[in-house]
């Protein structure tokens, strides 16, 4: 399909969670869309996440009622749509007298339980730490509650993969430079960022999902007003497991801020985050020194098996584009959301402010909505119901054992990894091979050739960080060499 001949009903701005999502909602329901993203699908926010849906219970302290309780309904949905990248996770949280006090904790884990059904998850419970505590011995008492843990990046990728199975087109490296209406059609120019050619593509309704960029857009190509958004800045270390159990831990610092301890790809601890106001381009972000030193004392004050700078193994920050509601502090800027759908002056354009990735796909549902008043004829909501793609699965262990009858070749590790990741569509990279010969190439930390050759025809992958990080963490287990060679034999597929 020429991208510069079709007039499409919708082009969306950015390949973060909430612009798939939105694609992949607006093209099910019967309109022809159209997505650019300036760099790689989740490469901002979207793979910078603590990597958890969850209903927040700390925003119970903000008495952000509402987002919890929306949070916590969709937590279940997506269990359900997603159950390769999506899995329970039990979180334990140490119990500090000098901190919140234990009826406060009591009762925010009440509301938790009960603000929505729970239909996958076990209710929260107090806790006693036994000897064999990873904690520090002269912590004693806890609390138990069980949330979820996402791959975000695979998530978004999933969705893209959704929406270009509906018939959206995606364009990832491609960035929206220049905006008019003519004759109430939006003339939209895109830079393609590999070529350096413009296309000049023309559009009935334009979404702005642009993430920490949202502004930008607004104010500098659309030329619309503004409203301030607020950038928060998150910061995440990787570490070895400072534990050996499957729990996650939630630590309470005493300037009101928690810091997660989360299970991640085996070996490893992720501990964050930080909450910080930023300011600059989003695309420089980094973690500063005084925010590594924040999550490791946080750490050290809890765990026995102390960290320090050394042990790092991988770092990453995120912005969080969220609404200025007046709050002093980022930590209580609200998390919800607001859909602003805009006529006067040109062609329908619906602009994206804050969100969080536990609320995707409501949020996406919710935008498609509002162009209701633009194409009254489009099919109903259908994201709920749907499974994303590799997710039409009942569960990990039945799909695992299935794999292993299938493919014994295939090492267990492997196959974990390929459940994990990719769901039922792993039978694409499986299928045909009859042992790790028929794999080709081995790259290293058990990425091969069909695998990369898969990443690279389907899911939008050209640069070594698009495969290491956010198609796969492989990333944490590769060395320079291995690197530099996907990197070669990626530019020669090219």
């Amino acid at each position: 399909m020429d991208v510069t001949e079709t007039i499409y009903d919708v082009l969306v701005v950015g390949g973060g969670i909430n612009g798939v999502g939105i694609a992949n909602d607006a093209a099910g329901r019967g309109l022809n869309v159209l997505l650019c993203e300036m760099n790689d699908l989740a490469s901002a926010t979207s793979s910078a996440s603590s990597k958890l849906i969850h209903g927040g219970l700390r925003y119970l302290e903000y008495y952000e009622f509402g987002l919890v309780k929306k949070a916590l309904a969709e937590r279940e949905v997506l269990l359900k749509n997603a159950p390769h990248i999506i899995s329970p996770l039990v979180f334990r949280l140490p119990h500090q007298p000098h901190l919140r006090p234990a009826w406060m904790i009591r009762a925010g884990l009440f509301l938790y339980d009960n603000l929505s059904k729970r239909i996958t998850l076990p209710k929260s419970r107090s806790f006693k730490f036994d000897q064999q505590s990873p904690l520090k011995s002269d912590i004693k008492k806890g609390f138990e509650y069980a949330d979820a843990w996402v791959d975000d990046s695979r998530l978004t990728v999933l969705n893209a993969l959704s929406a270009k199975a509906q018939g959206a087109t995606i364009l990832t490296r491609t960035q929206l430079v220049a905006a008019e209406t003519i004759d109430g059609i939006w003339h939209l120019s895109l830079l393609d960022k590999a070529s350096g050619e413009t296309l000049i593509v023309r559009s009935k309704s334009l979404v702005n999902a642009a993430g920490p960029w949202v502004e930008n857009i607004t104010g500098k190509v659309v030329k619309e007003r503004t409203h301030g958004l607020r950038l928060v800045k998150g910061s995440h270390i990787v570490v070895p497991r400072i534990h050996d159990d499957e729990h996650a831990y939630i630590l309470q610092n005493e300037d009101q801020r928690i810091v997660f301890v989360l299970p991640f790809e085996q070996d490893y601890s992720l501990v964050g985050t930080t909450d910080v106001d930023y300011q600059g381009d989003p695309q420089d972000v980094a973690i500063e020194t005084a925010e590594i030193d924040y999550i490791i004392s946080i750490t050290n004050n809890y765990f026995k098996r102390q960290i320090t700078r050394d042990s790092i193994v991988h770092t990453f920050s995120g912005i969080r584009p969220l609404l200025h509601d007046e709050a002093e502090d980022a930590k209580a800027v609200t998390r919800d959301y607001t859909i602003e759908l805009v006529t006067e002056g040109h062609a329908p354009l619906v602009n994206i402010y804050g969100g969080k990735i536990t609320t995707y796909r409501t949020l996406a549902e919710a935008a498609v909505d509002k162009l209701t008043q633009v194409f009254a004829t489009m099919k109903p909501a259908w994201t709920k119901q749907a499974a994303l793609p590799g997710g039409d699965f009942t569960d990990r262990e039945t799909l695992m054992a299935q794999y292993a009858e299938d493919f014994a070749w295939l090492p267990a590790a492997l196959t974990t990894r390929y459940v994990r990741t990719y769901g039922t569509i792993a039978e694409q990279l499986l299928t045909g091979c009859e042992s790790l010969a028929d794999m080709g190439e081995d790259f290293g930390a058990g990425l091969y050739q069909r695998e990369l050759d898969y990443l690279v025809a389907n899911e939008w992958a050209t640069t070594l960080d698009d495969v290491i990080w956010r198609r796969t963490k492989l990333g944490l287990l590769l060395d320079e060499q291995q690197k530099q060679r996907i990197h070669q034999y990626m530019s020669q597929i090219a």
